[in-house]
């Protein structure tokens, strides 16, 4: 079967595999650590999660800074990032980075707000009980529309 990796970075962001038709196969909500009073994305549990499938290539959400965010929440969501994608980089897993531009544009979510991503998946995906809850849903969906984009599937 083959296996494309959607990723939400950030320590509140999640993983979620579909098949190349863009059938649901898994999700991960991202798994975190503490370092001191910080929490920081579990390299090691995320590698650990992927390695159980062959995934064929990943889209990763492009990041970069937002307007009135704080520098230690910029650094802290570049850091989860970067995990993400030296993850990919050390298990040879081809990615693409994807702007959140173009995979809300391929979604149809352009000016929308921001738990628009949410509404989509459910409509995509009813069964998919996860969807249901209010943050971590919210990063769920994102994960899966990006996969989504990757396999060019509305």
């Amino acid at each position: 079967m083959i296996a494309i990796l959607g990723i939400d970075p950030g320590c509140s962001g999640a993983l979620v595999l579909v098949t190349e038709q863009g059938g649901y196969i898994d999700h991960l909500p991202m798994p975190t650590i503490k370092v001191g009073t910080k929490s920081r994305v579990n390299g090691a549990a995320v590698a650990a999660w992927v390695r159980q499938y062959g995934i064929t290539h990943a889209y990763l959400e492009q990041v970069g800074a937002m307007s009135g965010q704080g520098t230690a929440s910029m650094f802290t969501f570049g850091h989860a990032a970067g995990v993400a994608e030296g993850i990919l980089q050390g298990l040879n897993i081809p990615y693409t980075l994807v702007t959140p531009q173009a995979w809300k544009k391929s979604a149809g979510l352009i000016g929308s707000d921001k738990d628009a991503a949410r509404s989509r998946a459910i409509q995509l995906y009813p069964e998919l009980r996860a969807l249901d809850a209010k943050a971590k849903g919210q990063a769920i969906a994102d994960a899966l529309l990006i996969a989504r984009f990757g396999i060019g599937v509305k």
